[in-house]
């Protein structure tokens, strides 16, 4: 136990920088609700090293029996650990608050942002409670390296065996289907004293979250013959491949399907505007994104500019890795949404621990300017993140959100089996990325074009590009971005009656052989952002979703008392239906993984689709909207449900359903996505409609086909709110 002496002495000494970094004390009535109650002493028992508090809901399911290869060295260094912190109940409720004040136009506090110093202070944890964990944190033989402005998150380094001893948890090898890795192999305990403060260690593994996107699609269906086709598709524009023909979407076809044309010619274009995309690598080369521009004609609009930066004293320089190819379609797509704004990639690299991602967005949203949009195009399903690293998202998006920031999430590129990404089938029932279904974030989902499967496409895209490769001629009718066979649009037209069943198309030669994939948009409800799986991977036990905002309601939200995910969609797929992104990516170290030499015509570049691309757009989009408004907008959601809500109203809005296409109201905000579905295939028993044959598809009732999910009027997870006209919404909002 220590005594009073020690903890004070450590504690004047750990402290002192923390303090230094906060303005003069600040008056809390001038931003503050008038309920608002100050920060209170939480620790206010001694610190027993004998009484011990589990934090449940922090072991990844690959550490097993199974996988374990035994205890890591003592002294293996794990540097750049997290420490989340956490506010009284009391304090958080006020937080919530204020936050719903900051977006309400009627609140005297009305975008009344707040500074990290400010939100420390009026809503942060003690400095005399900080001081308390760090020198427990230095007295367990850790070195605290930062605590960040906020007071919520502390940086430590130090040992495997100062984490077996202060956290009573082992780090050990594993060896997950060949692979090497590190995990703890319990949930690590902290002292009772301190409860009421930690939430606890955001990670003590080195699996890190995937990128979101899937490089274009084998088999797909032919625009032009109309036949499933399992030859390669090549990437490009609207060009011929063999006996295929391609509309690939480039700069110029975004413009028009989304009509940011008008924007750009009224001067609306991303001036004065910062976009951030968060990633943990750098670049392979900044000129790929200059040819990206060159070639799609973006590199007119002269303001446009990209940066790399790596925020913070505990940032280390990644360099280049493989999530190289993220990062560039991340900084080229955000730009030909917003051509005249500031793209700013912000990286550090990985730790034995810790995503890097993570450890830039922290640093970013704590400088004093920091930048007023942020995308993110990572994820991992919040079974999987644990309870700890859910937390330090949410809590990492809410301190933006109050600064005036807004984030974008790509929701997830495998239906609603979040965790089961990058597989060719869904064995853990539905669940949805963490990093995406907090109520501080946009949830971007993705869309596919309809014009293929509704035979079309001449009628949504011209024969020939212009100089800039573009080719669509206005807004076409979208679906859900669906690569399964589980999907009813795609197991009709190939000419079966159900996905499903023994004699269904999941259970066809050609959809066995070509179609089984989780590939898809996502959604679903959020089921573990707190608690413990009792089934590994599995919304299950103690698991429970993050409640429904205040802002979530709309006409087909569901009444399920949670977060439900996405919010809005944009164009994400990767050529089933021939329809997929363009992007310069030339580090053909990584051609086996999509990279291509950007020289000549774009259809020997690098193609694929995802909600990667459909977030940082949206924040692009977001820019033009903080532009026309000359402010920054905080949590998106307010304004976009409100604004859905008036044009759903309670039957929803038969002029903006998008299976109209070209005949679309041309007032409409948001396009309502209403045909098709993101379900995928299955097996197992976790909601899987399987009556008889191998594969199953994701249903929300075992015994019954009931998709997981389909679309509605209004609101849906498999669309959200739906997609948008761009003009509209920026001269709406």
């Amino acid at each position: 136990m220590f005594t009073h002496l020690f903890a004070t002495t450590v504690r004047r000494v750990l402290v002192a920088s923390w303090l230094l970094s906060f303005p003069a004390a600040i008056t809390l009535g001038q931003t503050s609700s008038p309920e608002h109650i100050p920060p209170h002493t939480v620790v206010t028992s001694p610190i027993d090293l004998k009484s011990l508090t589990t934090i449940p809901g922090n072991v990844r399911s690959a550490a097993n029996a199974a996988n374990d290869r035994g205890a890591v060295d003592d002294s293996l260094p794990l540097n750049h650990m997290l420490l989340q912190l956490k506010r009284s109940p009391e304090q958080e409720q006020q937080l919530v608050l204020y936050i719903d004040q900051l977006h309400s136009k009627t609140s005297p506090n009305f975008h009344k942002w707040l500074t990290p110093a400010e939100l420390q202070q009026q809503y942060g944890p003690t400095t005399d409670d900080v001081a308390k964990v760090t020198a427990w944190l230095t007295a367990s033989g850790f070195t605290v390296n930062q605590v960040t402005p906020s007071g919520l998150v502390i940086d430590f380094s130090g040992t495997a065996g100062s984490v077996r001893s202060a956290l009573h948890t082992s780090i050990h090898n594993l060896s997950v289907n060949g692979v090497p890795h590190i995990a703890n192999m319990q949930d690590p305990q902290i002292p009772t004293a301190l409860a009421g403060i930690v939430a606890g260690v955001v990670s003590l593994h080195d699996f890190l979250p995937h990128a979101m996107h899937e490089n274009v699609v084998t088999a797909h269906v032919d625009p032009k013959t109309h036949n499933l086709l399992a030859g390669n598709a090549t990437p490009g524009y609207t060009f011929t491949s063999g006996s295929s023909t391609y509309q690939a979407v480039v700069p110029g076809d975004l413009a028009t399907i989304y009509n940011l044309t008008p924007l750009f010619s009224a001067g609306y274009s991303g001036q004065g505007q910062t976009i951030a995309v968060i990633e943990d690598t750098n670049v392979y080369s900044t000129a790929d994104w200059t040819t990206f521009r060159s070639e799609f004609g973006l590199s007119t609009y002269t303001g446009g500019s990209f940066t790399q930066v790596h925020p913070g004293s505990n940032c280390t320089n990644p360099g280049v890795n493989a999530d190289s190819g993220e990062a560039i379609l991340d900084t080229e797509w955000a730009s030909a949404a917003a051509p005249s704004a500031a793209i700013q990639l912000a990286s550090c690299a990985d730790t034995r621990t810790t995503f890097g991602g993570l450890i830039a967005f922290q640093n970013l949203i704590a400088e004093t300017t920091p930048p007023k949009i942020i995308s993110i195009s990572y994820g991992e399903c919040e079974a999987e993140n644990g309870a700890t690293a859910n937390a330090a998202y949410s809590s990492a998006y809410q301190t933006a959100v109050a600064e005036g920031i807004s984030v974008f999430v790509s929701a997830g590129d495998e239906g609603a089996a979040s965790c089961d990404a990058d597989q060719t089938k869904a064995t853990h029932g539905i669940s949805v990325s963490g990093f995406a279904s907090t109520p501080y974030n946009v949830a971007v989902g993705g869309t596919d074009f309809g014009d293929t499967d509704a035979g079309t496409n001449s009628t949504y895209w011209n024969s020939t590009n212009t100089s800039a490769y573009a080719s669509a001629k206005s807004y076409i009718p979208e679906i859900p971005w669906n690569d399964s066979c589980a999907g009813e649009l795609l197991s009709t037209y190939a000419g079966y009656t159900t996905p499903y069943g023994s004699s269904g198309f999941c259970n066809s030669t050609t959809g066995k052989a070509d179609y089984l994939t989780t590939a898809s948009g996502s959604g679903g409800p959020s089921g573990c952002a707190t608690g413990t799986a009792s089934t590994s991977g599995v919304v299950s036990g103690t698991c429970a979703g993050y409640a429904k905002p205040s802002w979530q309601s709309l006409l087909g939200v569901p009444a399920d008392s949670v977060r439900d995910l996405p919010d809005v969609s944009l164009f994400a797929a990767n050529g089933l239906w021939g329809h997929y992104f363009v992007y310069c990516w030339s580090d053909t170290t990584y051609a086996s993984d999509g990279a291509a030499v950007c020289t000549g015509a774009p259809s020997t570049w690098s193609g694929a689709g995802g909600t990667s691309f459909s977030s940082p757009i949206l924040a692009a989009i977001q820019a033009l909207v903080n532009q026309k408004t000359g402010s920054s907008q905080g949590n998106p959601n307010y304004t976009y449900y409100t604004l859905a809500a008036t044009e759903y109203g309670t039957s929803g809005s038969s002029s903006c359903n998008s299976t109209n296409g070209n005949a679309i109201g041309s007032a409409c905000i948001f396009y309502d996505v209403t045909k098709g579905d993101m379900d995928v295939n299955c097996t197992g028993t976790h909601s899987c409609y399987r009556p008889s044959g191998t594969n199953g598809v994701l249903s929300t009732s075992t015994t019954a086909y009931d998709p997981a999910y389909g679309t509605l009027t209004g609101w849906d997870f498999a669309s959200g709110i739906g997609t948008l006209n761009a003009y509209n919404l920026v001269y709406g909002w």
